[in-house]
């Protein structure tokens, strides 16, 4: 999961195996794998940063157990 912000200043978490595609149009536009979209603040690269540090996290969970 990782933290994103909408436009409109709220908050939420989003699971970042659902993510299909990250465009800057100028907004950020987060497309996900069910057809739904997600315009938020954070740039492409910090989405693509974030997404990095999350499967880093899940792969060593994985490998330590």
């Amino acid at each position: 999961m990782i933290p994103l912000t909408r436009l409109n200043g709220e908050q939420f978490v989003l699971n970042a195996q659902l993510i299909r595609t990250v465009e800057q149009t100028p907004d950020t536009v987060v497309r996900l794998t069910n057809g739904e979209s997600v315009m938020v603040r954070e740039h492409m690269n910090e989405i693509i940063d974030r997404v990095v540090e999350y499967e880093r996290l899940l792969r060593g969970v994985v490998m330590q157990s």
